[in-house]
């Protein structure tokens, strides 16, 4: 790959949550975020195949309302704590911003999953699923 190569990136769904104001929406989904859904495009519906009530998956998604010129934060937003680079922190603010997030599914229904520990905004594009990793 060069740097002249193009990167595509699809979405495969949205993110349908009360949270609307990055303001309100935790700094972590375990830190007290709503429930969820994920409402998947039909067109990837067989990518969903094998996801359960129970299972804990990685959602990825585009946090389309995060600054991308961003190098450099005060981790959590505390001003008190000295600034570092975006790439050693969580931060939604950053050249490609990407949301990880790791969920617990509470019920599939067709193209759609419930979900806990989502803190990403209504209507965010979410790129991609994939099963978390459990430590051996």
């Amino acid at each position: 790959m060069t740097a002249d190569d193009d990167i595509v990136l699809e979405p495969i769904g949205v993110v349908r949550s009360p949270l609307t104001d990055v303001a309100d929406a935790p700094k972590q989904g375990f830190l007290g975020s709503p429930e969820a859904w994920i409402v998947i495009d039909e067109r990837v519906r067989p990518g969903l195949e094998g996801i359960a009530a129970g299972d804990e998956v990685v959602v990825l998604t585009w946090l389309d309302r995060a600054a991308r010129d961003v190098l450099r934060t005060h981790p959590r937003d505390e001003l008190t704590t000295p600034q570092r680079g975006v790439f050693s922190t969580r931060s939604p603010a950053r050249p490609n911003p990407i949301g990880l997030h790791v969920v617990r599914v509470l019920e599939v229904d067709g193209v759609r999953l419930r979900v806990a520990d989502l803190e990403a905004l209504d209507g965010t594009p979410v790129v991609d699923i994939k099963a978390a990793l459990k430590p051996r």
